[in-house]
């Protein structure tokens, strides 16, 4: 009617929309609600509305008018069919403004709905329906539910199909699925990997053809479709795109480049990396060139930045110099792996002394920072990646790193100890590995080369002065409690059982090298007085052989040291650890058919075998170990009478053939042999009574034959 007509004036214009609003509630008819929905919808649309009126609309409206008319067929005379759909399209958008409204039942109920507007085929007069569907959709994404929402109705599959098509809107499809994958990457993976393979196979395509600034633009875009999990190396088109993202890289690399044209192409291949190691690279003289072009590049980039600080460009290129660390660190696994190298050997040599001075530059910049910046994400991933350097290169800028030393176990312990938000920012991860159970994990990082370290004088002590060896047994306790705390027995090798096995590395070092500190420092009674418990229980793991022959060899080495302390005396615990320890050293060997003859050979049980290579050194130090505290603990001889090792070795050395028997072996048990025939009368007669005399002579253990003549 005419008297509903909007006025020009502004503040008139609302004064008429109350009056369509009360139509709208009071409407005796079709047409009357007709007349005054088109008078609102043409008010939502000029997008003059403040908040409040919006939610008057809602108030006078509710959901249920918009759903009769998204469900109407008929439309009015003279009008497109889509009239009534098209109206209420409009009036959900208004609604959407409204963040609790977009995560309303009501709303994410249409998203197929939404999703089905997306995929059809675009009229020239339907196009404002298609913004309003994206005005819903993007509301619905800014909602805590919306995300989940959106995955499960098949919005990323609506989406994918919207941006293929290049039809109407088709760039704000895009941005929705960046969207989309920035909070649920792994579930739309999950659910739409055919579809989001399709999206990525077209923008690899377009990356690869394009020759204007596009082409940078796409670097942009591109990580966000490079998928953590599965790897795109397991897919015959993820192949094909891999193939194309590399050309393209190659291409722009090679180029001259502007610093906004690099950053984005190195952020790119740090994505790749991350996601698909080198696998993306193809084998040959082009790929090692390529790899040692972007390692080269990184290096550069990393000393640029960080050899001459200007704290507001290191703000602005931090991003940048995080994923050139990623390059580095690939450069790193590259320049080590001797299994088909995609580098030459000169390469190798080359790269090395480049990423020396690009390391240089990482001491450099952390010797300069202040207390206040150690919570910046930025200098994690620059302890993490001087972690991954000191855990390969051993020799290199020693010098600065054991100047460098106190500021690392301040860093650690204060994160340790505080606990920090910049570990638990996404972290390059070029093996996917579980989680270490703590967020402020910078220790982690740094524990292998801290195991070379303590091998040596100079940095070992300083790292005891820093109070490291303190800080070490805090973290190997709560580690343990996190292992155990997991479920199960996980494989792969968790992060946790990893850094647990380099303590024990890094201990072993200790008490070789300083066990007057073992002796001194009452955390190692508490690290000892964990060892105790933990053996009984990880022993009959199978899966954690490894760790288990560390915290057994470890176990018996500090034993020695704290033989008088109380929790070694005579305790439960004690004991168990010492039956324990002595089934993993007997339970190592056993005699096997020799293929080569109609006899027995000595072997590796089968038990042992696939991990002997990580337990074999373990296993001979723990032999040492076990000799060395016989004469210490009374109840060590029993232990072995009980387990009745002696008669299992007797028959065991029996039975095989003495040549299959290599001489460090021998030693091994006769080391062992001694100290029980000394320490124990009856050990001594268990010895004899199985013919040790017999085997000593036969397989030339002298100070065992000696030792069994005495009286």
């Amino acid at each position: 009617p005419p008297s509903l007509a909007m006025a020009s004036d502004p503040a008139d214009g609302l004064s008429t929309l109350k009056r369509c609003l009360g139509v709208l509630r009071d409407a005796r008819n079709d047409s009357e609600q007709f007349a005054a929905l088109l008078l609102v919808t043409k008010a939502v649309k000029a997008g003059e509305l403040d908040a409040k009126t919006r939610r008057q609309i809602f108030d006078a409206i509710g959901f249920t008018f918009p759903n009769r008319l998204l469900t109407s067929r008929q439309p009015p005379a003279g009008c497109p069919e889509h009239t009534f759909r098209a109206l209420g399209l409009t009036l959900l958008a208004c609604f959407c403004t409204d963040p609790e409204l977009a995560a309303h039942s009501q709303i994410l109920n249409k998203i197929p709905t939404f999703n089905d507007i997306l995929v059809s085929p675009c009229n020239p007069d339907s196009t404002s329906m298609i913004d309003d569907v994206y005005q819903c959709l993007s509301a619905v994404l800014a909602t805590t539910r919306g995300p989940r929402e959106l995955v499960t109705k098949g919005t990323v599959s609506a989406l994918c199909q919207a941006y293929l098509n290049g039809s109407y809107g088709s760039d704000r499809a895009l941005t929705l699925l960046l969207g989309l994958l920035a909070i649920a990457e792994a579930r739309c993976w999950q659910r739409d990997a055919p579809h989001l393979l399709a999206v990525l196979s077209k923008l690899s395509n377009d990356f690869l053809k394009t020759e204007d600034m596009t082409k940078f633009e796409l670097c942009e875009v591109l990580p966000h479709f490079i998928p953590q999990s599965p790897p795109l190396t397991q897919d015959s088109q993820g192949c094909e795109c891999l193939h194309r993202l590399y050309k393209g890289l190659a291409n722009i690399l090679g180029s001259k480049l502007s610093q906004s044209q690099r950053d984005p192409a190195l952020k790119l291949a740090a994505c790749l990396m991350q996601a698909c190691g080198s696998e993306w690279i193809p084998a040959g003289s082009a790929g090692s060139k390529f790899l040692a072009l972007l390692v080269n590049l990184a290096c550069v980039e990393v000393r640029l930045t960080l050899e001459e600080p200007d704290p507001l460009e290191v703000e602005g290129k931090k991003e940048v110099v995080t994923a050139c660390y990623i390059l580095i660190e690939m450069g790193i696994q590259e320049c080590l792996r001797e299994e088909k190298p995609l580098l030459e050997e000169m390469q190798k040599m080359q790269l090395m002394r480049i990423m020396e001075e690009a390391f240089g530059a990482v001491i450099f910049y952390l010797r300069q920072v202040k207390q206040e910046e150690l919570q910046d994400p930025f200098i994690f991933a620059s302890v993490r990646i001087l972690g991954a350097w000191m855990a390969e290169e051993t020799s290199s800028l020693k010098q600065e790193i054991c100047e460098l030393l106190p500021f690392l176990v301040h860093y650690a312990k204060k994160l340790f100890k505080e606990g920090s938000p910049a570990a638990s920012l996404p972290q390059p991860e070029l093996l996917s590995t579980e989680g270490s159970g703590l967020p402020q994990d910078a220790l982690r990082f740094l524990l292998p080369g801290f195991c070379h370290l303590t091998a040596e004088d100079r940095p070992r002590d300083i790292l005891i002065s820093e109070g490291a060896p303190a800080l070490l047994c805090e973290y190997f306790l709560h580690q343990w409690e996190v292992l155990t705390s997991q479920p199960g027995s996980p494989t792969p090798l968790t992060s946790t059982e990893m850094s647990l096995q380099t303590a024990c590395g890094i201990f072993l070092n200790l008490v070789v090298t300083a066990p007057d500190l073992v002796r001194r420092e009452k955390t190692f009674s508490s690290l000892m007085e964990l060892l105790l418990k933990s053996l009984p229980l990880l022993l009959p793991q199978k899966d954690h052989l490894v760790l288990a022959a560390n915290i057994a060899t470890l176990g018996l080495m500090m034993a020695r040291i704290l033989a008088n302390s109380a929790v070694l005396q005579e305790t439960q615990s004690a004991k168990d650890f010492f039956g324990a320890a002595i089934h993993f050293l007997s339970q190592a060997h056993t005699a096997q058919a020799d293929p080569g003859s109609e006899g027995l050979a000595a072997a590796v049980s089968p038990a042992y075998a696939s991990a002997w290579a990580d337990v074999r050194e373990l296993w001979f130090l723990g032999m040492q170990a076990l000799a060395s505290c016989v004469p210490l603990f009374p109840c060590l001889p029993q232990a072995v009478l009980q387990a009745q090792w002696l008669e299992s070795l007797s028959e065991f050395l029996t039975r095989v053939a003495p040549a299959s028997v290599d001489f460090e072996l021998i030693a091994a048990f006769q080391g062992v042999l001694v100290e029980l025939a000394r320490a124990s009368q009856p050990c001594r007669d268990a010895i004899l009574s199985h013919h040790g005399g017999e085997w000593a002579n036969l397989y030339g253990m002298a100070a065992l034959e000696q030792c069994l003549s005495e009286q």
